[in-house]
């Protein structure tokens, strides 16, 4: 795993409102890319508003790379249909971790590390909040689809790094 500093673990939670593509639903799944890499989520049959709970890991070369996120409907005798795309833009948690310099055993759990706010540049639906949970570094995250009237993924994201890795901290 040359030039391999960490994984991304990305816990897609579910959609809301996302849009039908079908008569009056859509069987929704979510792809997420990074530098080649394709990972995705189960496909949920008849839903707008899918649960997945499915986490997903993705190798990071690159810290300052945003990781790719769309989502599509499931057609068994066509292609299948998008559902809007969005991107992450991981920078703010990488800043975080690196001007941390926070132990984690000293920081209680739940303890709001920054805010960062939606913006032109990045697809937040609402503010994201990195913070500190069960003594790792996670940004909860709303994240608006674009190329669609409507849809909202929210996910989970974490960076473990690999040992002997430190981002310049």
């Amino acid at each position: 795993m040359e030039g391999v500093l960490g994984l991304w673990k990305l816990r897609v939670k579910r959609g809301i409102n996302l849009v039908a593509r079908d008569t009056k639903s859509s069987d929704p799944y979510l792809i997420a890319t990074l530098d080649g890499q394709k990972t995705k989520t189960k496909v949920t049959k008849d839903s707008c508003n899918p649960e997945w709970n499915d986490e997903l890991t993705l190798t990071m070369r690159d810290p300052d790379a945003p990781i790719h996120i769309a989502v599509y409907d499931k057609d068994m005798f066509s292609n299948d249909d998008s559902m809007g795309e969005a991107e992450i833009d991981v920078k703010p948690y990488i800043e975080c971790l690196r001007t941390g310099g926070l132990n984690p055993n000293n920081v209680p759990n739940g303890t709001i590390l920054r805010c960062v706010q939606p913006t032109v540049h990045n697809c937040l639906a609402k503010e994201s909040s990195i913070l500190l949970e069960d003594g790792k570094i996670v940004q909860d995250m709303n994240l608006k689809l674009r190329g669609v009237e409507c849809g909202e993924v929210v996910i989970q994201l974490e960076l473990v790094l690999l040992p002997g890795q430190n981002l310049g901290v």
